[in-house]
């Protein structure tokens, strides 16, 4: 409903749109964490469609709300999912994301060459 691609190929680049801790029934846990491992399962599943896996994403943007309170819990569940080589990672506060309820968004690249 929103009219955007979740993810575009650029030649070996793949852009990836905001992906928010969602579950089945389309809405946000009230547990951060588990909002968090859904948000990171949702980008291992747009990049692994395209033909990758989580070690290449090179660049990674996240969106938080509430960051201060959440960012220690994020950071052990992004570590659960990336791995060295880190990617670049920007972590951004914000006051709300497009779906209620929603802590985080997370945004990537990744070089699918």
């Amino acid at each position: 409903r929103f009219h955007f691609a979740p993810g575009v190929k650029v030649g070996e680049l793949l852009l990836c749109s905001g992906q928010i801790g969602t579950g089945t029934d389309g809405r946000c846990p009230a547990d951060p964490t588990e909002q968090f491992r859904l948000a990171f399962q949702h980008v291992q599943t747009l990049v692994e469609e395209a033909g990758g896996g989580l070690s290449d994403i090179v660049e990674m943007t996240t969106f938080h709300v509430d960051m201060g309170d959440h960012l220690g819990a994020f950071m052990k569940v992004k570590d659960e999912f990336m791995s060295e080589p880190h990617c670049a990672w920007t972590a951004i506060g914000c006051t709300e994301l497009a779906m209620p309820g929603g802590l985080v968004e997370i945004r990537v690249q990744a070089h699918l060459g």
